[in-house]
């Protein structure tokens, strides 16, 4: 009887250390995820128009395309890949989220903060429950419409600057504009990219939509690259080209993917609200633009209202 006894709780102080191992491991890659995402925003405006943004966006979705392709490859490759791919939802994924939200991040970063640009972007889980519950695939409770109110004053907060000097900024306030839309766009993307080729896998499908952003974006490129070669053609913008590929790229779609299928998707989608702050974090410590109260007021509010929409 005393060692039955015994044998268990020596098992559990073994078990403890791995728990704790494993514990920190992942929440170390939802941070690693957050930086990686957020590291394109510091990117873009550290950036701030040095590379054409167009020829960014396109040489940056080319990458991930390539980088993925892989995925998407095996995935046509399998013996049961029978379902035809519907291509205007894939086009229009990709459309919004990697046109959109491609280029005009670094046309919006010349004038506006990174900070700004990672709050606004915090908004798109908000667009999306307000578009389901429009389109009936979604129930909004008081709790949910309280956080969609919170959410919206501190985007107004942030975007007008609660009404300081700032607000004369017309090129910062059109930049924070331009983000809404970028958002809006992204939130498009998130409502089609599982609708959208839903039989192949998520790296897959993320390979394909990179490939409509890179080749949507190509015409602007083109023109871009025989304007301004030397912008388009050097070693800096080389670096800009692979940085932006690789590592708020490549790195971070393939760890959300990874978190997601350790996780589940609800558990990695957590990775939201680390971004904000890594981006605040990132941009002092880079760009030398810490967060001011406006940041910290709008982007409470925001975090706030995107708890309340999304806690259950």
């Amino acid at each position: 009887m005393i060692g039955e006894s015994v044998k268990p709780h020596a098992d559990n102080n073994e078990v403890k250390p791995v728990a704790y191992w494993v514990n920190l491991l992942a929440i170390s890659g939802f941070v690693a995820v957050a930086f990686a995402q957020v590291s394109n925003m510091i990117l873009a405006r550290a950036n701030a128009g040095e590379v054409p943004p167009f020829s960014l966006a396109c040489i940056r979705w080319a990458v991930i395309a390539l980088g993925l392709s892989p995925f998407l490859i095996k995935s046509f490759q399998r013996s049961d890949f029978a379902k035809p791919l519907q291509w205007w939802p894939v086009f229009a994924a990709g459309f919004m989220g990697m046109f959109l939200c491609g280029a005009p991040v670094y046309i919006a970063a010349v004038s506006t903060t990174a900070i700004n640009i990672a709050l606004i972007m915090s908004l798109s889980p908000i667009v999306v429950l307000i578009i389901s519950w429009l389109a009936g695939l979604e129930e909004i409770g008081r709790l949910q419409l309280l956080g969609v109110g919170l959410a919206l004053l501190g985007a107004l907060f942030i975007i007008l600057r609660a009404g300081g000097p700032a607000l004369s900024d017309s090129a910062a306030l059109w930049a924070d504009l331009l983000m809404v839309a970028a958002m809006f766009g992204w939130s498009g993307y998130t409502l089609l990219q599982s609708r959208a080729g839903p039989h192949l896998p998520f790296l897959g499908r993320v390979s394909l939509f990179a490939a409509v952003g890179a080749l949507t974006s190509l015409p602007v490129a083109i023109q871009e690259a025989i304007v301004t070669p030397q912008r388009v053609f050097s070693w800096h913008a080389l670096a800009m080209y692979l940085f932006a590929g690789v590592v708020p790229g490549i790195l971070a779609y393939g760890g959300f993917a990874y978190l997601g299928s350790k996780f589940g998707s609800i558990r990695a989608s957590l990775v939201l609200y680390v971004g904000p702050i890594a981006s605040a974090l990132l941009s002092f410590l880079l760009l030398g633009e810490p967060p001011g109260l406006v940041h910290l007021y709008g982007g409470a509010f925001i975090l706030a209202g995107v708890w309340l929409c999304l806690r259950k």
